[in-house]
């Protein structure tokens, strides 16, 4: 089957992101983002490989279908249809039964529907970009690459909770993991850096955006992550507030008047360095003010932050035996090299130690070894799940064709 080009779709409820990527080599022919979807504001913005940057306003349904089309026209136009072999889907949630993309058939988009009550923001949306792409792409196979997959391989005492085992077995309550893909790009790349198959690698890995998780990678396997059966567990995030003592859910509603609506606002969009801060989500909006206004929630939010995680990165030692270095990626683990630098800090008792001229000079999408000469690695590696999807789904399809 050809493979020279694979539509990648990441789909969320008022947005649809694409690429189209040449799973061999990486490289972008076209990419961009549909937003304001089922809104009257809704715009699609394309970047093709030239450098060109087109906007077009949508149409009345201002929906998905309706962004596709716009796509499919715009892939028309700048003659890339017929290079297209398969459209890739990233799913948020696959619950135990994905690990490895899967081709899309009936029985599997029921069982994203299914798996929707563990991802109610996100399986839904996933499932409306795959039904938009089965109208626009009719004759092309669609695949599915789960962003669970990677942490499949987490033994039960890392994904188990301390809770009646009744609630794992009948209802699939049990810790999942996310950012699988990008934790997986990160660690084969590390493993390219050390001139070693991924099979012989141990990395701890800390995806840092909005969303943040920290990942402990085994011979190439996820054996232990930071969020749990929701993204809402683990370290401290932007608006998430990661881990709390459950009693305090229980304060809020018996005590202080709390819907649980109101609480699942609250450690959701709330909370976090935004809830912290009283000021802003945005890393870089914090710094600014920690740095030219002494900004007292600011410093404190940054704190706290980069504590939780450097705590976490510590406490992963316990899942290794070797480790071959620390990974740093998303908007601000590869951008933010004060964040970096906080964090490493405060883990010199794992050998980590930075040269700080690298650090500054590792951004934007600079990739390297940060560490100093004599110190454990460390690595800041601009993130790609768009190109694994396509990688994944074009090994998918040539296994298919054998």
């Amino acid at each position: 089957m050809n493979t020279q080009a694979i539509l990648v779709i990441n789909c969320g409820s008022s947005s649809v992101k694409f690429s189209l990527i040449k799973p061999t080599s990486g490289e972008t022919l076209l990419s961009g983002l549909a937003e304001c979807l089922l809104s009257s504001e809704a715009i699609i913005t394309l970047n093709i490989d030239n450098g060109t940057k087109q906007q077009h306003k949508l149409a009345a349904p201002f929906n998905h279908q309706t962004a596709l089309a716009v796509l499919v026209e715009q892939l028309e136009q700048h003659h890339l249809v017929d290079d297209i072999s398969a459209i890739g889907h990233r799913v948020v949630h696959g619950g135990e039964k994905y690990s490895q993309p899967t081709l899309v058939t009936i029985e599997v988009e029921q069982a994203i529907k299914q798996l929707a009550k563990l991802a109610p923001l996100h399986n839904p949306a996933n499932l409306i970009g795959i039904k938009a792409c089965q109208l626009a792409f009719k004759n092309l196979p669609q695949v599915v690459v789960f962003d669970t997959a990677f942490h499949q391989s987490m033994p039960d005492k890392s994904f188990m909770y301390g809770l009646p085992y009744s609630l794992y077995k009948k209802h699939a309550i049990r810790r999942y993991g996310f950012h699988g893909t990008s934790h997986y790009f990160v660690a084969t790349q590390a493993a390219k850096q050390l001139n070693k198959p991924l099979e012989q690698c141990n990395f701890i890995s800390a995806h840092l955006g909005n969303g943040c998780s920290v990942t402990a990678i085994k011979a190439g396997k996820s054996v232990d992550t930071s969020m749990g059966m929701t993204p809402g567990e683990g370290v401290m995030m932007g608006t998430r507030c990661g881990d709390i003592d459950s009693g305090i859910i229980f304060h809020l509603v018996e005590n202080l008047g709390y819907s649980i609506a109101d609480v699942d606002k609250l450690v959701n969009k709330e909370s976090g360095l935004l809830g912290v801060s009283g000021l802003s989500n945005d890393c870089r909006t914090l710094e600014n003010a920690m740095q030219n206004d002494n900004h007292a929630q600011a410093t404190l939010a940054l704190t706290v932050f980069c504590y939780r995680i450097a705590k976490t990165i510590a406490s992963y030692s316990a899942s290794l035996t070797q480790l071959d270095g620390l990974i740093f990626t998303g908007g601000i683990g590869e951008n933010s090299s004060w964040v970096r630098t906080e964090i490493v800090n405060q883990l010199s008792l794992l050998n980590f130690y930075l040269d700080e001229e690298k650090n500054q000079l590792t951004r934007f999408g600079v990739s390297g070894n940060i560490a100093k000469n004599n110190a454990r690695a460390c690595w800041v590696i601009a993130t790609n799940e768009e190109w694994v999807i396509a990688e994944q789904s074009a090994q998918l399809l040539s296994k298919v064709v054998q």
